[in-house]
């Protein structure tokens, strides 16, 4: 049997419980892929949007929702190591990427002032949905996991004096008709990490120019990091803390919040407390 085919029966067999039970029960609760859908599927190198690519062509080849799927990976600056890594991953996985170029990481480089990470993200952003309109995708599917929507949600917490997560699915504000989802949203880093151990695969850890020792350097100063190995630690109490945070976004109590908001307008628990 071919590799990438004993990478795919894996994801059915070996990891089914931890991978594809979960991928499967996301795209159902969530309703994020549909008939007649159109997907772009959104290829960064890394483990995550990988392992969404192989997901998603199973689903397509399996599943009984008949949609149709483009594999695009953009290539912001990538150093030619990374960018062959990149591409000889999808021949051996058997993943019929299409990439195209932009200048991210040279516009960024020369801007002076503003968060880099910030206005990378955006432009790469953009950037994916003027693609998914060329292609004619009325979706657009990111490789965010469970791990990454706890995260967000106590980073928010903590530094944004917010409540608020990462989000299945979402509309976009400024492109009409298309919508992002993530579709791995209740899989674990972890069962990424033991899939990809488990099938001998390397991916790009970090391909930014600007951070390009991080995949071997941890210098400490992400916040991301720091909610990952808070997480960890919490963990090491209660096993179940990431699922009980997770559970909670969907079992908020509104008789006990101080106030809420909804579309930029916030509303005090006081606004209609005397008519009770």
């Amino acid at each position: 049997m071919e590799e990438y085919k004993e990478i795919e029966r894996s994801i059915i067999k070996k990891y089914r419980k931890e991978i594809w039970s979960r991928f499967v029960k996301a795209v159902q609760d969530y309703k994020l892929i549909q008939e007649n859908d159109k997907v772009m599927v959104c290829i960064s190198g890394g483990k995550d949007s990988f392992l969404l690519a192989k997901c998603v062509q199973e689903l397509k080849r399996h599943g009984k929702v008949n949609f149709d799927a483009k594999y695009v990976v953009m290539d912001p600056g990538y150093n030619e190591v990374n960018r062959k890594l990149i591409e000889d991953n999808a021949k051996k996985l058997n993943v019929p990427i299409e990439i195209f170029e932009s200048d991210i990481f040279n516009i960024v480089d020369s801007l002076t002032e503003g968060n880099p990470c910030y206005l990378c993200a955006r432009m790469r952003r953009g950037h994916l949905y003027n693609k998914a309109k060329e292609l004619g995708c009325n979706k657009i599917a990111l490789g965010h996991h469970f791990d990454d929507v706890i995260e967000t949600t106590l980073l928010s917490m903590f530094y944004g004096s917010e409540i608020k997560t990462m989000m299945p699915k979402l509309h976009s504000d400024n492109y009409e008709g298309l919508e992002l989802i993530r579709p791995l949203y209740l899989v674990k880093e972890a069962s990424v990490k033991t899939w990809a151990k488990g099938n001998n695969l390397t991916f790009i850890n970090c391909a930014c120019r600007f951070t390009e020792n991080c995949a071997l350097v941890d210098d400490g100063t992400s916040k991301r990091k720091e909610m990952k190995k808070l997480i960890e630690n919490l963990r090491k109490v209660n096993p179940d803390v990431d699922y009980n945070i997770f559970k909670a976004l969907d079992n908020i109590n509104l008789n006990c919040i101080l106030g809420t908001k909804k579309d930029g307008v916030y509303k005090s628990f006081l606004d209609d407390y005397d008519e009770r």
